[in-house]
């Protein structure tokens, strides 16, 4: 069983950076999802799917798959690009 550990992104339908310092711990999917053959609905009986941990620290996740042995891969963020800009920018 492997867990992917990642850094939550910001939103991107508002401006502010709330809660896009925590880190999340998922569990990769154990199995293929199939279809209900009564609804339709895509599911799965790999119940670990809806398991999703956040942790203050990228340590922290990393300290807790190390606890319990469980194989983890992290993935970074990608680097932040400041586009400085003025308003005279505008009229050039």
């Amino acid at each position: 069983m492997t867990a992917h550990i990642y850094q939550t992104p910001k939103n991107a339908m508002q401006s502010g950076k709330a809660g896009t310092g925590t880190w999340v711990l998922e569990h990769e999917p154990a199995e293929a999802k199939r279809p209900d053959p009564l609804t339709g609905w895509a599911g799965s009986g790999d119940m670990r799917q809806q398991l999703r941990l956040t942790f203050p620290s990228l340590e922290a996740a990393m300290a807790y798959a190390d606890s319990i042995g469980l194989d983890y891969h992290v993935t970074m963020p990608p680097p932040k690009r400041l586009k400085i800009q003025a308003y005279a920018d505008n009229f050039r």
